[in-house]
């Protein structure tokens, strides 16, 4: 009976959810950063997000998403040290954020998952985190 026990606990230790500062320890920085970039490289086409970054530095945009969740996930502090605290309601308050918006930001994004293979546990937090945020950052009716 003992012996199960221990087997169990391997088996439930083996099977735990990642932690969210896990994350970058387990994709890397290479790894946020092709996220990112196969996101952004499908907004310029996009009919409803490509008209809120038109006529803005996109590489820049890319950049800072980018850190930013590096700097959330496990990864150093360059974000805060440029940006401060992230202040993501703040800082989108200027874009008229719908639910349409919302749903097409979760397109693109998984659809960016499907270009850049990462490993299935960090994968899952950072789309539980994406759902959720993108959520958080409807602003309009």
């Amino acid at each position: 009976m003992r012996c199960l026990g221990v087997l169990t606990f391997i088996a439930s230790r083996n099977n735990r959810n990642l932690e969210e500062y896990e994350v970058y320890p387990a994709i890397g920085e290479d790894g946020f950063r092709q996220l990112i970039h196969a996101f952004y490289a499908q907004i310029p086409a996009d009919d409803i997000l490509g008209p809120m970054y038109k006529g803005r530095d996109m590489a820049a945009a890319e950049k800072r998403l980018c850190d930013f969740l590096i700097y959330r996930f496990g990864g150093p502090d360059s974000y805060i040290e440029q940006r401060g605290h992230p202040r993501l309601r703040m800082r989108h308050a200027p874009f008229a954020i719908e639910q349409a918006g919302r749903d097409r930001w979760m397109q693109l994004m998984t659809k960016a998952f499907e270009q850049v293979p990462l490993p299935a546990e960090p994968a899952a937090v950072l789309k539980s985190f994406f759902e959720s945020t993108a959520t958080f950052m409807i602003n309009r009716a």
